[in-house]
């Protein structure tokens, strides 16, 4: 399986709460719902509905994964919705239990969760689609365990906030493999790293 994520992410690197102002307000974050004003759906939707078609399953960090749960059940009788709705889903939390999970979703825990990654990504299948979960795409990608890194880079500076890339002065190169800008200035960028 690869390990694909997808971030909606300002030009100065912050993916902090894109799609509301509640989203995530850590450190006083004040600006969610960023993302917004920016969706093309002529150009993003069809990136995203894409991502659909070759995932085998989701996997999110837990805040992430709480907002998801909430918000989708609820969405049930469009086909994009009954997708996600339906597809198996993995978690990584210190403070979930299996009692709280709900939404076709398993537990990984977070003092396991590189190794169960790994062996996840080591088993043969489709895609393992991460959405946001900015904490848990960090430690992956500093374990070397994205396979594909996919950002909707919006025209908008935020000043600060939360970020995907590890700050541990390692060099990752990456190749982009695929581009396109959408009508709103987005830059969807599809990147691998480099073998």
């Amino acid at each position: 399986m690869r390990v694909v994520a997808y971030e909606f992410m300002s030009l100065d690197g912050v993916v902090q709460a894109p799609g509301g102002a509640e989203e995530d307000t850590d450190g006083g974050f004040a600006h969610g719902g960023w993302s917004v004003p920016y969706f093309d759906p002529e150009v993003m939707g069809p990136v995203i509905g894409a991502s659909m078609t070759t995932a085998e399953a989701l996997l999110f960090g837990r805040r992430t994964w709480q907002g998801m749960a909430a918000a989708w059940p609820q969405r049930a009788g469009d086909p994009y919705a009954d997708q996600m709705n339906a597809i198996g889903k993995y978690v990584v939390s210190r403070t979930l239990a299996e009692d709280d999970l709900t939404w076709n979703t398993t537990l990984l825990s977070g003092e396991r969760a590189v190794a169960d990654i790994a062996a996840l990504r080591s088993r043969e299948g489709r895609d393992l689609l991460i959405w946001g979960s900015a904490s848990l795409v960090t430690t992956l990608l500093a374990e070397g365990l994205v396979d594909e890194l996919n950002l909707m880079i919006e025209p908008i500076l935020l000043g600060g906030g939360k970020r995907i890339f590890p700050d541990d002065g390692a060099a990752r190169p990456l190749q982009l493999v695929n581009s396109v800008t959408a009508g709103t200035g987005v830059l969807v960028c599809t990147y691998r790293p480099v073998s």
